[in-house]
């Protein structure tokens, strides 16, 4: 405890009187004393707090120095984004076609909800949503309206003309929550490849938007990446699109098909620029998948990806390519076509017989099914499987729609003598329209393996080599007189020298066997042949020509002039100019003698 000194000692004061002096001095000077003694104790009191406060402040700028200097001399790098449970993400990249034009894009909108607690008249309120709102009935929403509910969802988004229209019944208990809704500026454009989208997370001031099919569910975390700011560009040419969907839609309706689908394929980059199946549906307002029932009668059901079926006589080149490639056959070889070919107790049959014997190139450009069969008796069964995996048929497509993963081939459960020769021109092994378009890429590009893709590719993609340069020469010869001398006669396209095959399988039953008046024709087109660049894929479910005196089946007849006019109005499109097609090098060295 500190001893204060009095300000008037006693013995001072009687000591200075005894001198004559004033004692009321020695008590002023004291009082001084003591008032300094106080000052200097609060002088370094402060000057204390002063230096703390000092120190904090040099150790805080310094922190923020020695950040800085890092960071400014440190890699630039994005960063990161705290997760946060309760975040809800409402950003998603565009979707663009191969020229930048856009297909899919964020709209801003708002939902419609409630506070029945704050509506002044219920009745009136119920009443105009509901002339506003069709789908919604009066009496229901009067009731959830005259509740004790706090807070009540209506509409999930609104159009412009419907939240001006709601704004204006004027009731204070209806209100709007902002929301980012996906739009499809195109419509009905490529629906299966876009998929659509739906909301995730909600709250009253935001909502998730997630891909639910199509390209929409495969990228779906790479398009809600906030860190993204570039669209994601797909592979499909937006103007042949429209085209294909156009024509396939008119033959569908011509040909008085069930469905029908087509994919159009670089033959080199395996980039597809259109691919499209009917029926369709509109991405804005995505139908409810069938609960019951056949899935392909939905018209989700994608027939070019989901769609696995026997794609009938297609398959013969494979099996022809596959032959010559080993060295077992040239196109000349004469083949033994007498029929029926009896094996394993069934019957083998062409549909129409052009003789006791005929060449390798005859038999594949007048299809035969017994020719095609002993050839594939050359090859083996475990041969042609393996050759069959090579082209990408036996997995399920690595293309890039959800819808795909599913899609898986069905082969047989025993691939024996019978299995080889009826897979050999397409009954027995069930694959898609996209499986078929990489294996056609492989036959005509060179011989080099392509992979379908949704994704528009900068560089280009060299896969591994199937078949040799010169056996993919004779192949697109043989395409090629399947249009100007076979079963493809009305594929012929003045100036893009159209080569293909035609397929027409019976469609199986449920309970087993097969329809006799039900089929699936396909035909599988390359142009321009001399030095192809496309591949066509073109299928008609259960078509049916009526033009004549007897309704005609086969795929020369139905699907054929559908693939013509797709690549006629196609072809310009892809900026291929019509040409005159080159002959042969000694027709050429004759006429010039």
């Amino acid at each position: 405890m500190t001893q204060r000194t009095p300000l008037r000692p006693l013995a001072r004061i009687l000591d200075a009187r005894q001198r004559g002096e004033n004692p009321d001095l020695i008590e002023r000077e004291n009082l001084r004393l003591r008032h300094e003694a106080d000052r200097d104790r609060l002088r370094q009191r402060t000057e204390g707090r002063m230096l703390l406060v000092a120190v904090v402040f040099l150790f805080a700028f310094g922190s923020v120095g020695a950040r800085m200097a890092a960071l400014a001399t440190s890699e630039a790098a994005e960063p990161a984004v705290a997760q946060i449970t309760s975040m809800i993400h409402t950003t998603r990249a565009d979707i663009v076609d191969r020229e930048g034009r856009v297909l899919a894009t964020n709209f801003a909108t708002n939902a419609l909800y409630a506070h029945p607690h704050e509506i002044v008249d219920a009745r009136a309120a119920a009443d105009g949503l509901a002339q506003i709102f069709p789908e919604m009935d009066a009496d229901a929403l009067h009731a959830r309206l005259d509740s004790d509910r706090r807070f009540l969802w209506l509409r999930r988004y609104l159009s412009p003309e419907q939240e001006q229209q709601v704004h204006d019944l004027g009731e204070p208990g209806l209100l709007f929550g902002p929301r980012e809704m996906r739009l499809y500026p195109n419509g009905r454009l490529a629906p299966h490849i876009l998929g659509g989208a739906g909301f995730g997370q909600e709250a009253v001031d935001a909502a998730e938007v997630i891909g639910v099919a199509g390209i929409e569910a495969v990228f779906d975390e790479t398009l809600r990446d906030p860190g993204r700011s570039a669209p994601l560009q797909l592979s499909i040419d937006l103007s042949v699109q429209a085209g294909l969907e156009e024509v396939l839609a008119g033959g569908m309706m011509l040909m008085n098909a069930r469905g029908a689908a087509a994919v159009l394929m670089d033959a080199h980059s395996g980039e597809i620029l259109a691919m499209a199946s009917l029926p369709d549906f509109d991405p804005n307002a995505r139908p409810m998948p069938a609960l019951s029932g056949d899935p392909a009668d939905s018209p989700l059901f994608n027939r070019a990806v989901q769609g696995v079926y026997e794609l009938g006589s297609v398959f013969k080149a494979f099996t022809i390519a596959q032959a010559i490639e080993m060295g077992q056959i040239t196109p000349n070889d004469m083949i033994d076509t007498r029929g029926p070919l009896r094996i394993a107790g069934f019957n083998i049959r062409d549909y129409r017989s052009n003789g006791p014997q005929q060449s390798v190139h005859d038999v594949f450009t007048h299809s035969s099914n017994i020719g095609t069969a002993r050839i594939a008796q050359l090859i083996g069964g475990e041969g042609q499987r393996a050759f069959l995996d090579q082209l990408g048929l036996l997995t399920p497509a690595p293309i890039e729609i959800i819808e795909a993963r599913n899609a898986r081939p069905l082969v047989p459960a025993r691939w024996g003598e019978l299995s080889t020769m009826t897979i050999s021109y397409g009954h027995g092994l069930s694959t898609s329209l996209v499986h078929l378009a990489g294996a056609y890429a492989t036959m005509v590009n060179g011989g080099t393996q392509v992979v379908p893709t949704l994704l528009r590719q900068d560089l280009p993609r060299q896969g591994a080599r199937i078949i040799s340069e010169a056996t993919s020469q004779q192949m697109r010869a043989m395409m090629r007189a399947t249009v100007t001398e076979g079963t493809a006669s009305f594929a012929e396209v003045e100036g893009y020298a159209v080569g293909g095959k035609t397929g027409t399988a019976d469609l199986p039953r449920p309970t087993g066997g097969y329809y006799e008046d039900r089929n699936i024709n396909t035909f599988a087109a390359a142009f321009p042949m001399h030095a192809p660049r496309y591949v066509l894929i073109t299928m008609l479910q259960e078509p049916v020509e009526t033009s004549g005196p007897e309704p005609r089946r086969t795929a020369g007849w139905t699907v054929v002039p559908v693939a013509a006019e797709i690549i006629r109005r196609g072809a310009p499109l892809l900026g291929l100019r019509p040409e005159i097609e080159p002959g042969p090098l000694d027709a050429l060295s004759s006429s010039s003698r």
